[in-house]
């Protein structure tokens, strides 16, 4: 399985000593994993917008960006 490249998303950034330097979004302590892991439970964007504190478009951002990741070429 591919690592993403997550500096090169906008959306998110990892800050030494907060989340344990963890990819969260821009400017806050939210995990970008729980996306993740919470559509995969089943939850809707809006289920995970009541729960956490992210917007549609950072929602919208790190899954574009996770799947623009997966048409690149495979690095060897």
């Amino acid at each position: 399985m591919a690592v993403l490249d997550w500096s090169q998303c906008p959306a998110v950034e990892s800050v030494p000593g907060r989340v344990s330097g963890a990819w969260t979004f821009r400017d806050s302590r939210t995990p970008v994993k729980v996306v993740f892991e919470n559509l995969e439970d089943g939850m809707s964007f809006d289920e995970i917008m009541e729960q956490y504190p992210v917007s549609l478009e950072e929602i919208k951002a790190v899954l574009a960006f996770a799947s623009a990741s997966l048409d690149k070429e495979p690095s060897f």
